[in-house]
């Protein structure tokens, strides 16, 4: 597959960060199109457990999230083991450091079955390498309802705000944490990159900077 020739390019991985709703796959796709570089995305369409866990979180939650880590762990697998630039829709480290977290945190995932998931993360991790860049989209949980309504999934209906309120918490104390490598702060609020072309070439703009050294880094 080809990619876009960019001064000192060479294999490029950028991960794509953010709560449900945050416009993930829109902005993998933009990226996807605009650089020519393979995407991965999230398994959500044909996800076996989605449904199932917004019905019954408590149930499902471990089974959930082990499906989510086995994806994620081969997609990255694939990512480090081809020649060309990709970009990928949430990363691994969101599942651990996020979702299964919050889940424990809320007591939809037991104490035996939260040690269990971490322990299979951290063994699973270490063999994987950090994105060249992971570009973060934050946003307010108005902003991230008036995107999943918007989209009609039926199975997203029934997610609760104090759920995504949770999940806005354990991101922004994560995305301050993390230093696995370059990291790069996308204000989703304020930057409609779906519908303005503007906003789409600033997005575009601030993350080519960021990932070809023109600008610092977030930390």
């Amino acid at each position: 597959m080809g990619s876009k020739v960019v001064p000192g390019s060479g294999k490029k991985y950028i991960a794509v960060a953010g709560n449900i709703g945050a416009g993930k796959s829109s902005l993998t796709r933009l990226l996807s199109d605009y650089f020519k570089w393979k995407a991965f995305y999230e398994r959500v369409d044909d996800n076996p457990y989605l449904s199932d866990f917004y019905a019954d979180m408590r149930r499902w939650s471990f089974n959930l999230q082990v499906f989510f880590l086995s994806n994620r762990f081969n997609h990255q697998r694939e990512i480090e083991s081809l020649p060309y630039s990709v970009i990928q829709d949430r990363s691994i480290y969101e599942d651990a450091e996020i979702f299964a977290k919050n889940l424990h945190e809320m007591g939809l995932m037991s104490e035996r079955d939260y040690r269990n998931y971490v322990e299979l993360y951290t063994i699973m991790s270490s063999y994987l390498a950090a994105p060249n860049l992971l570009v973060y989209l934050r946003a307010s949980v108005p902003t991230l309802v008036r995107h999943i309504q918007s989209r009609g999934r039926a199975f997203e209906s029934t997610i609760r705000i104090e759920y995504l309120e949770k999940l806005h918490e354990h991101y922004e104390d994560w995305i301050d944490r993390y230093d696995a490598g370059p990291k790069l702060i996308v204000e989703a609020d304020r930057l409609d990159f779906v519908n303005s072309a503007d906003d789409r070439l600033t997005v575009v703009s601030q993350i080519e900077g960021r990932l070809f050294g023109l600008f610092p880094d977030q930390r």
